[in-house]
């Protein structure tokens, strides 16, 4: 006999409120664990496709260590150095891109030029203030970073969490389906692929994204010449999948820095303006409906949202459990409009088989 639905919903809160619990008091170790799980997750289908070529499962796992191994060098190898020179030149030429503000400024609105008004003093402070800290301040930064991602733990740890979890991935689902409740399993595996359905082609999709709308910013920015063309690049497809956003700061920044570089040449500017407009054109219209598609059923309010409470809460590794937090509310809230719908509250005492909503005006069903 199963559990009253009371019941059933206080031990589901129950099960809901540890678990938030235990994101927020173990956020920060939980960090590359949850890295590498990701990781796992992402590669199951690779390890499984090689499964089914005739490898073993622990060569199959092998095989992607060892290349995801290779490619991470090979990208830091060439990428890396080169981010951070650019990074180093660009906190560098703040100061001097602060001053060539304010002589624009005072040129444009010579009231400004009076010493004692407060944006004339704040411009000059900001001036000084960069100059004196430009060098503390990108050292400061590249600290910061080391320090937040643990460059050694993620190094030591996470391809270890990764290739675990890899090998055991098809004997944990199995395991966790051999835990749930009878009466509901059928229920909550149809909830489980549909979850993992929305995240696979979310997920994928927008790093596909991520990485073409990052690669075209960067090539496309220094052939036109930008001098930091590749960290602005690097920016603007890095947060390309927080809606809105990437396409916003990236933008700003290199067009900004485009007008303090071209100032006067107005066909450079425009060209740098055209190289994020042609790439938010293919952005909306190609590349993430052919990559993510519109069935998803993750809105970008909805993922905004997520983002920033999960952020808010749990830090980093709350942004990183966000998308999937995402999809399974978005799943569990379809499903829950479903049975809504099928329920007496909604279809009332009716047809059995369902009445047509009445359309406002119609005077309601005929007496």
């Amino acid at each position: 006999m199963a559990l009253p639905s009371r019941l059933q919903l206080t031990y589901w809160g129950i099960a809901a409120a540890v678990f938030f619990l235990f994101m927020w008091q173990l956020s920060s170790v939980l960090l590359p664990f949850l890295v590498g799980g990701a990781v796992a997750y992402f590669l199951d289908p690779v390890a499984d496709r090689l499964e089914r070529l005739g490898l073993s499962r622990a060569l199959a796992t092998t095989v992607i260590t060892l290349g995801a191994v290779l490619v991470f060098v090979l990208v830091a190898l060439s990428i890396v150095p080169l981010l951070y020179q650019q990074l180093r030149a660009l906190i560098d030429a703040a100061p001097g891109i602060v001053q060539r503000l304010t002589a624009f400024v005072v040129t444009r609105f010579p009231e400004l030029a009076d010493k004692t008004s407060t944006m004339s003093q704040t411009l000059s402070e900001l001036a000084v203030t960069l100059q004196s800290k430009g060098a503390e301040l990108a050292q400061g930064l590249l600290n910061q970073a080391l320090g937040v991602i643990g460059w050694v733990v993620f190094i030591l740890v996470v391809p270890v969490v990764a290739f675990y979890l890899l090998l055991d991935w098809d004997h944990m689902v199995a395991r966790v389906d051999a835990l749930l409740p009878r009466d509901h399993a059928p229920v909550i595996r149809q909830l489980g692929r549909e979850v993992n359905q929305v995240l696979a082609a979310f997920v994928r999709g927008q790093l596909l994204v991520c990485l073409i709308l990052g690669t075209y910013y960067s090539v496309a920015l220094m052939l036109a010449g930008l001098q930091f063309g590749l960290i602005v690049g690097a920016i603007a497809g890095t947060i390309t999948f927080i809606p809105y956003v990437g396409a916003l700061v990236g933008g700003g920044l290199g067009i900004g820095l485009a007008l303090f570089q071209f100032w006067g040449d107005w066909f450079s500017v425009a060209v740098v303006v055209a190289i994020f407009a042609l790439g938010q054109f293919m952005e909306g219209n190609v590349i993430t409906p052919r990559l993510v598609g519109k069935s998803v059923g993750l809105h970008p309010v909805w993922l905004i949202f997520a983002l920033s409470a999960m952020g808010t809460l749990f830090g980093f590794a709350g942004m990183l459990v966000a998308v999937p937090v995402a999809a399974a509310l978005g799943v569990l809230a379809r499903f829950a409009v479903g049975q809504y719908q099928q329920s007496m509250l909604y279809r009332g005492h009716g047809d059995p088989a369902g009445d047509a909503v009445d359309e406002p005006g119609d005077g309601g069903a005929a007496g």
